[in-house]
């Protein structure tokens, strides 16, 4: 795909609990660098995956095919939606998934149970300062900052993507468009083996690696990563 092939606007999925702010930083410089503008959805906390689909149905609309992309939940809902919609897509760029189709014993889910758990037993507040005092100071200040946003409907935000199938690796066997996968090799909460399955599992799909420290240091190294990726496959 040349650069003059590439759609007019991109529409690009915050994780749980995150918002528009990160997924726009993420993913906004590389996406220009290929003439791409970026739109950045605000999940509502009251049905995140529904304003994530309704966000890329308006886009589908007024553009024709778009770039679809996000990160953990944000990744596994616009793959999803690629996959309803094969001919409203041009690619898919997918950072950080987190789980291939059942949440069941994803350590996404489980934390963002946990999460949930307390705060609605100890509130808002204390459970950012735990967070915060447990977290990077970078991952600290994004969460406190997109928490605090969606609260008081962040608990159920949480729960609901806790509840999220992803796409099964059936499904994204069938999706021909072309993925880029970003996979932070010291990530935990989103294992690189979850990046791997997909990339095995995607027609199209190549995977670039990088750190956690990369990404707090430049949230735009996820973007850059996942567009490296998708070079390769087109």
């Amino acid at each position: 795909m040349q650069q003059r092939t590439w759609p007019a606007s991109a529409v690009v999925l915050p994780g749980t609990g995150s918002d528009a702010n990160f997924a726009d930083r993420a993913f906004r410089t590389a996406l220009a660098q290929v003439g791409v503008d970026t739109v950045a959805v605000e999940p509502d906390p009251r049905r995140v995956v529904g304003s994530y689909r309704d966000a890329m149905d308006r886009a589908a609309d007024r553009h024709g095919r778009i770039v679809v992309g996000g990160v953990s939940i944000g990744a596994a809902v616009a793959l999803e939606w690629a996959c309803a919609n094969p001919d409203r897509v041009a690619a898919v760029l997918a950072a950080l998934p987190a789980w291939t189709g059942s949440p069941v014993d994803a350590p996404a889910a489980a934390s963002a149970v946990f999460t949930a758990t307390q705060l609605r037993a100890h509130g808002l507040d204390a459970v950012t300062a735990e967070m915060t005092a447990s977290s990077p100071p970078w991952l600290a200040d994004e969460l406190a900052r997109s928490w605090r946003a969606q609260w008081p409907d962040l608990p159920s935000a949480l729960e609901e993507a806790a509840a999220y199938h992803a796409p099964g690796t059936d499904m994204l066997a069938g999706l021909r468009v072309p993925v880029g996968v970003a996979a932070a090799v010291d990530d935990a909460v989103h294992p690189l083996t979850v990046a791997k399955e997909w990339t095995a599992a995607l027609p199209r799909a190549a995977m670039c690696e990088l750190t956690l420290d990369e990404i707090g240091a430049d949230p735009a190294a996820l973007g850059r990563a996942t567009l490296t990726a998708l070079e390769r496959v087109l």
